[in-house]
């Protein structure tokens, strides 16, 4: 057997293997990809519900004679 006959089952191992991890790397691209559109998303919902939380802090501060703190009954 000639040493190129030799050489091509692993030369054909090895583009395959190429091939493969080609798909691979571009299957696990499009997975960050899409978490990153999910963490740009959920950190756009986290800073909506901070400043809703805020506000309604402010609302509920404002019910409360903007003292801020609930009011004491005279018992204690």
């Amino acid at each position: 057997m000639s040493e190129q006959q030799a050489e091509s089952p692993r030369l054909d191992e090895l583009e395959a293997r190429a091939a493969f991890q080609d798909d691979l790397i571009e299957s696990l691209n499009q997975v960050v990809a899409r978490q990153d559109r999910e963490l740009v998303d959920l950190a756009r919902r986290v800073k909506d519900l901070e400043t809703r939380l805020a506000d309604l802090a402010e609302a509920a501060s404002s019910a409360l004679g903007g003292s801020g703190e609930p009011e004491v009954p005279p018992h204690y």
